[in-house]
């Protein structure tokens, strides 16, 4: 019976590490998509940022006209 035990040890432990493995590869999937909606919120900040200030710009050049 010994070496059954071990067997069924191990293969708790394995499926353990597993399942541990599958959690952590889930959350950092997550942070990922968490990152790129963050960056994709950045970029289109500093594409408003831009536009605004283009359009200002524009303006202040036809007042001095």
């Amino acid at each position: 019976m010994g070496f059954m035990d071990d067997a069924k040890d191990a293969a708790e432990a394995t499926g353990k590490k597993v399942g541990e493995w599958a959690d952590d590869t889930k959350e950092r999937v997550s942070d990922k998509v968490d990152e790129m909606k963050a960056d994709a919120e950045v970029r289109k900040a500093e594409a408003d940022r831009d536009r605004v200030h283009a359009k200002n710009e524009y303006k202040e050049k036809l007042r001095e006209d």
